[in-house]
């Protein structure tokens, strides 16, 4: 591992949070070097996040640095350990078996906390090599911004760095590495981990670890790990009606998978809904179907029962513990949920049958199975007061989604008769529903062409969805063909944990 001194600028000063804690919370090791490296893309707004400078981002340095190669002025790299349940079963320790953290800063923007994904081996590898593939790199980091840009709270990615050295999954492979960024690592998996050992002393300096540097407004309450507990419920349930109103699909929802902060964590096997199915499994090794779509909210839930578990130390009753997810975790949902399909669907004001409609809605969606994205970008665009001709002309490009255009008809009937019940002018209710559904998200067939143009050193794919997913709202004409249905080679697509 090199030295930093030659920097050709001033890098933002490292605090290192997360490496003050004892050392029974990780293990201090430095990044693997990769041969040779190079960019393959970067995120512009992760590095203002991070204030770092212009010149850094042009120097030759840069893909060193965020390859591993050369460690930062003031870095103390660690890889943390933690535990967790993997598809419902416990499965021990884990911990990151190819991370490595390079540490924390905090600036006006906040704390951020800098992890190299794929830099090589640690002692939570388990056998494997420690390193990540340019396909799986580059869903992460193109998925970390788009999400961003959908408004939904989640890790952010710098960059993805590549090199020509071979790595074998199913086929050989060549690696990179990901730069995430984030205000912390911290999962329910890291509580779990000292639950699960008796160790009650660690398990309350973690707990008072998060306190202290994410939410400190807990220390006020009258008991700190209650208020935690209830933070991250309530924050996970915002996060999941996120998830379901923009069709994304996690497909791996592992308690060592869920961010304590509330944040989307871990990009592996993930994909965005297309031909609407409730019932649709995005990751391919979910042989059991655990992780579809429909599930996501009650497994969120089932995830947050066993951290309220391993809160049982510090909260003394089980009873205290499961109250604190109950009594947050399903009106944070189903409130969150619920306003965000009203912005969808273009409704001004709830009201009490909203919830109804929004279920007949999906059972429709779930019936006919249009496009999740184009059907609610293009209903965004209908009149909800044309009559005749000019209505059947209006209405036409979202019938297209629907073979049975009778039942389309149908439902926009209703659509039409509940905003008349709160009556709003049609321009302003579609520029609102615009704003509510993106007209571009991270299909997976997007992030696939990409990526194959990236395995022949062109760059260029990544860096045009990345510009366009930065910004999904908008209507951006340029970008027009990466808002089309999926093409037929699409069709046979898989995503496993590998990925």
């Amino acid at each position: 591992m090199n030295a930093p001194e030659s920097l050709p600028v001033e890098f933002p000063v490292f605090d290192n949070s997360f490496a003050a804690l004892p050392e029974a919370f990780y293990t201090r090791l430095e990044p693997h070097p990769l041969p040779e490296p190079y960019v393959v893309g970067v995120s512009t707004e992760v590095a203002d996040l991070l204030g770092l400078p212009a010149e850094l981002m042009h120097s030759p340095q840069f893909a060193e640095i965020f390859a591993g190669n050369r460690l930062l002025p003031g870095s103390e790299p660690l890889a943390a350990v933690y535990s967790g349940h993997q598809f419902g079963v416990w499965a021990g320790q884990l911990g990151d078996g190819r991370a490595h953290l390079l540490g924390g800063l905090r600036n006006d923007q906040g704390h951020w906390e800098i992890q190299l994904k794929g830099a090589g081996r640690t002692p939570y590898s388990r056998g494997a090599d420690g390193r990540a593939v340019l396909r799986s790199s580059i869903r992460e980091f193109l998925c970390s911004e788009a999400m961003a840009g959908l408004g939904v709270p989640t890790t952010r990615a710098l960059c993805v760095i590549g090199a020509d050295q071979p790595v074998r999954r199913e086929e050989i492979e060549t690696a990179a590495v990901v730069a995430r960024v984030a205000p912390g690592f911290v999962r329910f998996g890291s509580f779990e981990h000292w639950a699960s050992r008796d160790r009650s002393r660690e398990l309350q300096q973690l707990a008072d670890y998060v306190i202290d540097t994410f939410r400190p407004e807990c220390r006020d309450a009258e008991n700190p790990y209650d208020a935690l507990l209830r933070d991250v419920s309530r924050r996970t349930g915002e996060l999941i009606a996120h998830w379901m109103a923009v069709g994304f699909m996690h497909g791996v929802m592992n308690t060592d998978n869920m961010s304590i902060l509330g944040l989307t964590l871990d990009y592996g096997p993930f994909g965005f809904m297309e031909a609407f199915d409730a019932g649709h499994i995005c990751n391919h090794s979910d042989h059991q179907g655990r992780y579809t779509y429909r599930n996501q909210p009650h497994v969120a839930q089932w995830n947050l029962y066993c951290l309220a578990d391993a809160f049982l130390p510090l909260l003394k009753h089980p009873d205290v513990s499961r109250a604190a997810v109950d009594e947050t975790y399903g009106d944070a949902f189903a409130q969150t949920f619920e306003r965000l399909m009203c912005a969808k669907l273009g409704l001004r004001h709830a009201l009490p049958d909203d919830e109804n409609f929004i279920g007949e809605t999906f059972g429709f969606l779930q019936q006919h199975r249009p496009d999740f994205t184009l059907f609610f970008r293009r209903l965004s665009r209908l009149s909800g007061g044309l009559d005749g001709e000019a209505m059947a002309k209006a209405d036409a490009p979202l019938r297209d989604l629907f073979v049975d255009r009778a039942a389309c008809d149908a439902w926009l009937a209703n659509w039409r008769a509940r905003l008349a019940q709160t009556p709003w002018d049609d321009g302003e209710r579609q520029a609102s529903m615009l704003a509510a559904n993106p007209k571009y998200v991270l299909r997976n067939w997007l992030a696939e062409a990409a990526i194959r143009k990236a395995k022949l050193k062109d760059y260029s794919g990544v860096q045009r969805l990345l510009t366009c997913l930065r910004r999904p709202y908008d209507e951006q004409p340029e970008f027009d063909d990466l808002a089309a249905l999926p093409p037929d080679w699409a069709s046979g697509l898989e995503v496993s944990c590998s990925s």
